[in-house]
């Protein structure tokens, strides 16, 4: 199990993510279009550095969504290797068998 702190760490980021994404969407897409004037690009990425670090939606971690650990993440099913290993042995993942020899 991951520490208390590190998961609402990574909720508080997703929260800021979410709230900032339009603002972010619109300062990057002025940055980035080259038919407007330098100053007015300049500015937009001024505005975009002064917004958090943590709206940025690269800061994002996957962690497992049962015991939030961040290492072997499977996308599909969003848990890890351990919990997925737990999940098909007690027989709560369709069509997936734990082998054993």
């Amino acid at each position: 199990m991951a520490k208390k702190s590190m998961i609402a760490r990574e909720k508080k980021r997703e929260a800021l993510v979410a709230k900032y994404a339009a603002k972010r969407a619109e300062l990057k897409e002025i940055a980035n279009d080259e038919s407007k004037p330098m100053e007015e690009r300049f500015k937009a990425r001024l505005k975009l550095a002064k917004l958090p670090r943590n709206s940025s939606a690269t800061r994002l971690h996957n962690r497992c969504q049962l015991t939030g650990r961040p290492h072997a993440y499977y996308r599909k099913l969003k848990v890890s290797r351990i919990a997925l290993r737990e999940l098909g042995s007690a027989g709560q993942i369709p069509g997936m068998v734990k082998s054993s020899w």
